[in-house]
């Protein structure tokens, strides 16, 4: 019987660079990551800008040796709460192996992280027309960010630079 491992990145250890690319990647070329490749000089430079930011944390689910899984996330902090906070900011399981509980266990990989480092909460941000990965975060326990239902909900919003 396959066991599911969950194990924390280290950027600069060469099997665990590779497998984060290969996974970012493959979350990059799927529709909800954008639909195309990362681009080469993102690959070379990625790992080792990770290992430079304080805030990062990684972790990738291994099943029988290979990586299925992968979660990034970012330390930023609660000016409300006045406590550092967790983003996921990528969260990718490979296709064939979605609806098995792998998602479940990257976040909570991502939870126990934040909680040893004290954080107030976790957030993340999904395209709203992900619906498997919406039930899942709801399953885990997110909700829709609000802070008087008069006032609406959170929007995401972006500008490139």
């Amino acid at each position: 019987m396959s066991t599911l491992q969950v194990q924390r990145v280290d950027y600069l250890n060469e099997n665990d660079a590779k497998a984060l690319v290969f996974l970012l990647d493959a979350y990059a070329q799927d529709p909800m990551g954008g639909g195309e490749a990362l681009k080469q000089e993102a690959t070379e430079r990625l790992c080792a800008d990770m290992a430079r930011i304080p805030g990062a944390a990684s972790f990738i689910a291994w099943l029988d040796g290979q990586p299925i899984g992968l979660i990034n996330c970012f330390e930023g902090y609660s000016t409300f709460k006045a406590k550092p906070l967790l983003n996921v900011h990528d969260i990718a399981v490979l296709d064939g192996h979605r609806g098995q509980g792998v998602g479940q266990a990257l976040l909570q990989a991502a939870e126990a992280h934040a909680l040893s480092r004290g954080c107030c909460k976790l957030t993340l941000e999904v395209l709203s027309g992900n619906a498997p990965a919406m039930q899942s975060y709801k399953r885990f326990g997110f909700e829709q960010y609000e802070l008087d239902p008069a006032a609406g909900q959170a929007q995401f919003m972006q500008k490139w630079l």
